[in-house]
């Protein structure tokens, strides 16, 4: 029997990974999906749900408040862009706490352990039908979310109240978010802070020393707060 998934998020494009990836694995079926906690409801009052797949920061109602006032919840799989809800996630019993974006391998992970608790073996995933596995994320350009590949970006710059995102074809996104917020966004993507301003991807740098990295030919500064840091990961 395919167990029945719910997916509750605001945010469309995380809807249309979690939908793919479902499709890809045997013995997962969707029974719903919307995007708030409220309409949940009607579909849990209406439908057979195995496992929630619940974001937390959305209107009206905290993820995490609408798995509280539920009296007889099924499994719950927490997928976020904060990481800062985790121990809560954790304290009511969530399978897994997922961060955006969220890879394939992650997710298949996470849906092993769901089987393995609810007793059910481990599902395979359909070869022939696997996605992308480049991780990518979206980020507010102008008007738009836009799509953009981990790999494609060098080096981020903060920028006033926007930052600069460099890629490798040499242009650059002027993207609505702070650097702190993209650091939180990248970090387990192989990015690191050198500079109060600036963060860089590691598998981009070319050479380094005491006061700068180097990715081709810019040149980006090491910040006196940063450098212990960095030259540890950096000598790693």
């Amino acid at each position: 029997m395919k167990l029945r998934c719910l997916l509750i998020d605001d945010e469309p494009p995380a809807l249309k990974v979690l939908t793919r990836y479902i499709a890809d694995i045997d013995g997962l079926e969707i029974a719903g999906q919307c995007s708030n906690a409220i309409e949940a409801l009607g579909i849990l009052h209406q439908k057979r749900v195995d496992v929630i797949f619940l974001d937390i920061k959305m209107p009206r109602i905290l993820g995490t408040d609408f798995l509280k006032n539920l009296s007889h919840p099924p499994k719950v799989i927490f997928v976020t862009a904060y990481r800062e809800y985790a121990v809560e996630g954790f304290e009511l019993d969530a399978v897994d706490y997922l961060i955006k974006p969220v890879a394939f391998d992650r997710f298949f992970k996470a849906i092993t352990k769901l089987n393995r608790l609810m007793g059910q073996e481990t599902v395979t995933p359909d070869i022939n039908e696997m996605p992308n596995p480049s991780p990518f994320v979206y980020l507010k350009v102008d008007k738009d979310m836009k799509k953009v590949f981990v790999n494609d970006i060098t080096y981020i710059e903060s920028w006033k109240d926007y930052v600069k995102v460099f890629q490798c074809d040499g242009r650059f996104l002027m993207v609505k978010q702070s650097i702190t917020a993209m650091e939180n966004l990248l970090s387990e993507h192989k990015f690191m802070r050198v500079h109060r301003s600036y963060m860089v991807s590691v598998n981009k740098i070319s050479g380094y020393n005491g006061i700068s990295v180097h990715l081709g030919k810019q040149e980006i500064p090491i910040g006196r707060l940063y450098k212990q840091v960095a030259m540890e990961k950096l000598l790693q």
